[in-house]
């Protein structure tokens, strides 16, 4: 029995996997539970709930008071989706768009009216504002008998929190009660039983849960610096037609066939085992983002297809090492044994290094940040569990069936190796040029347009002219017949949303000036015959805010310093953490050098596709280091030049195989894929290529500039 227990497991795999793509595809229960159906979509896949909001009792609110609301709406509104959106329209209004939901009411009840909030002591002078407050929310308290009853605790912020220490320092003599007061209604008067002194509060006496969270709620809405009131809502459709989702799939599903076709060919039974891990991996993955309630974009489905490219890594790292253990004359079984042991250090130093950048992306980032965030730390754990204990049972399971012979799972041939430490020199040159033609390409554009990017609606905003045609036009009909139409007067960049049960179409472009949007109003009266009265045209801003890009901005920050901590403490030397991060700002780099040359457009996806390429730069320079260290220990008589060149050639099949299989799968996206996809594949594309690049030729290097020249003028000192 225990030496079929691979072979267990491997029945028990197969069962699993079949009734996880039984559930992919119907669910648990009539209403598809658990199904890919089921999985939260964003607006440009299923559309969702839009708001639009008029700012109260201003006629010009402030520019900062208008930023100021809208990043705090969009905090607010990310516990819809980490893929909502808050933006201006207008000099007085904000628009708030919600994925993955229906029903505008209900949205609107919880969310809560955007009001002003006092906090007024027993004579009514006002002790604190709205804005004194940074956060609430409803939880419970176990009392001194151990009962539980419903809360609300508030944190201030720090002019919050002395204002609040003075006002119940006062009112704590006489159990004084504070006032809450929100548009001009008492919402609760909590007594003060002590002096508040550390920002924190605790408001107790609630009825029950439900009777907190209204509570908790009404102040974080009363928190915002301008009083809002409804203007509309709608319930809008999808951004992208069922024919550019399925066109997306379809690329997801023939990159997948191609790329477990490659390891089948390059690594025989290793590979079988390998199709059959990324097959689990892929229903595990569909199935998780439903249990996680994520919400799922275009972008996030390009990004999970290019994670089903990069889960292979571990496995090329894996069957290298037993290929390579094979060579030595050991046996299969033990090879097997030790690949999967020699090679844990790279597959966990590579994955965790990029899962610390995760955590502290979807802590200090917001909106798409957050959610690429999500999906990037569920892929990572997911490969890793696939890698190491899937792909091990499958394969162990495997031999014991009777597949023993070497010749299954091939043996590493000795090759010349190429001294790469020579080139550096060519190597760091090459890189500078690209690096200083980027530049040189953005002080060009910046020039021509003003920007040194091609810079879209998600960073710049524009116009969105509202319309509403005589017939109900289908969203594909629109992207082929309405479209061309505005982009003849707009140029490119356009995107289009459907108001659900009317004939209303809201296009939004480039700002437009005055005789453009009449312009563009005139080619859609000849064209379509609409009524010219029933066109409208507002100004929006960006919907990604400059609070929103400080916050991204921070997050790599932050991630890249964590990640250079955590390498400079596994390895043991800062050099390796340094090197690391100057060949991921090397690539980081070059990309933009790309999105300058070609004029990519800079939207929304621009974001997750610099994420993307930090965490695919950051890993494959790992695996290099993790073997430069390992022969460091065991061939310390060697020369350092010849130790680096040695693991760079060893190391050499990985990061072409792997960088080829996420190829692939990105190519196809590109090739296949609707305009927004072609945007985030084509970079990406780059970037790949590029973060090959750089850990082959430039991190080993890096890293032995480093340890020679500071050694040497430590030993100077």
């Amino acid at each position: 029995m225990k030496n079929k227990k691979n072979q267990i497991g491997l029945i028990v795999l197969i069962i699993l996997l079949i009734v996880g793509v039984y559930t992919v595809f119907y669910g648990v229960d009539a209403n598809k539970t658990g199904s890919a159906a089921n999985i939260k979509q964003g607006l440009d896949l299923a559309g969702g709930v839009s708001i639009t909001y008029q700012v109260v009792g201003e006629e010009n609110p402030s520019r900062e008071d208008m930023s100021d609301t809208i990043y705090k709406l969009q905090k607010r509104v990310e516990a819809y989706s980490t893929e909502a959106q808050v933006y201006q329209e207008g000099s007085d209004r904000i628009n708030i768009e919600i994925p993955g939901v229906t029903d505008a009411n209900a949205i609107l009840e919880e969310l809560g009216k955007p009001g002003s909030l006092s906090f007024l002591d027993k004579d009514g002078n006002e002790v604190l504002t709205g804005t004194d407050i940074a956060d609430a929310q409803a939880g419970t308290q176990k009392d001194n008998m151990g009962n539980s009853s419903a809360v609300v605790s508030l944190i201030m912020t720090k002019e919050g929190a002395e204002k609040f220490r003075e006002a119940t320092t006062v009112a704590a003599v006489n159990h004084d009660i504070i006032y809450i007061v929100y548009d001009e209604q008492v919402v609760s008067a909590p007594s003060v039983r002590e002096a508040i002194t550390d920002g924190q509060a605790v408001i107790s006496g609630m009825a029950d849960y439900d009777e907190a969270d209204i509570l908790a709620s009404t102040i974080r809405i009363g928190g915002l610096k301008l009083e809002l009131e409804e203007l509309r809502s709608n319930v809008v459709g999808a951004q992208l037609g069922n024919a550019a989702i399925a066109t997306s799939l379809k690329a997801g599903g023939i990159g997948l066939a191609l790329v477990m076709i490659f390891m089948v060919v390059v690594y025989f039974v290793p590979g079988i085992a390998s199709a059959l891990a990324l097959a689990i991996y892929v229903v595990a993955i569909l199935l998780l983002l439903n249990g996680f309630d994520i919400t799922l974009t275009l972008p996030g489905i390009a990004g999970i297809i290019l994670s089903i490219g990069m889960a292979v890594d571990a496995n090329v790292i894996i069957f290298a090492r037993i290929r390579e253990e094979i060579a030595e004359g050991i046996s299969v079984k033990a090879a097997i044994a030790q690949g999967f042991k020699k090679a844990l250090s790279a597959i966990l130093d590579g994955n965790i290094t990029t899962l610390i950048a995760a955590a502290v992306l979807g802590w200090l980032g917001s909106g798409s940040v957050k959610g690429f965030a999500q999906t990037l730390a569920l892929g990572i754990v997911v490969s890793m569990v696939t890698a190491l204990f899937v792909t091990r049972i499958i394969l162990n399971a495997f031999y014991e069936l009777g597949l023993k012979d070497e010749k299954y799972y091939g043996k590493a041939k000795t090759a010349k190796t190429f001294d790469f430490l020579s080139k550096k020199a060519i190597f760091f040159v090459l890189s500078l040029v690209i690096i200083a033609g980027g530049f040189i390409t953005m002080g060009i554009n910046k020039n021509a347009t003003g920007d040194i990017l091609n810079y879209s609606l998600d960073f710049k905003g524009g116009t969105a002219t509202s319309i509403t045609f005589n017939e109900d036009l289908s969203i594909e009909d629109i992207e082929k017949d309405v479209v061309p139409v505005v982009e003849e007067v707009a140029g490119g960049s356009v995107q289009t949303q459907k108001v659900q049960g009317t004939n209303e179409v809201i296009i939004k472009t480039r700002t437009l000036s005055v005789e453009e949007r009449k312009e563009m109003e005139q080619a859609l009266v000849d064209q379509f015959g609409v009524n010219e009265e029933l066109i409208t045209a507002e100004t929006i801003s960006s919907t990604i805010s400059s609070e929103m890009r400080s916050d991204a901005l921070l997050a790599v920050i932050v991630a890249t310093v964590c990640m250079l901590i955590y390498i400079a403490i596994r390895f043991h030397d800062i050099r390796f953490g340094a090197s690391s991060v100057i060949a991921l700002i090397h690539d980081v780099l070059v990309v933009l050098a790309v999105y300058a040359v070609v004029k990519v457009s800079v939207g929304s996806t621009f974001i997750a596709c610099m994420l993307t390429i930090v965490g695919y730069s950051i890993n494959a320079t790992i695996v290099i280091f993790d073997r430069i260290r390992e022969n460091m220990a065991v061939a310390r008589k060697k020369d350092l030049k010849e130790i680096v060149n040695i693991s760079i050639n060893q190391t050499l099949s990985r990061s072409i195989f792997t960088s080829l299989t996420t190829f692939i799968m990105v190519a196809l996206l590109y090739v296949m894929g609707v305009t927004s996809i072609k945007e985030f594949a084509l970079p990406l594309m780059a970037g790949i290529f590029c973060g090959t690049y750089s850990s082959i030729c430039l991190a080993g290097a890096l890293w032995y500039v480093l340890k020679t020249k500071v050694a040497a003028n430590t030993k100077k000192n």
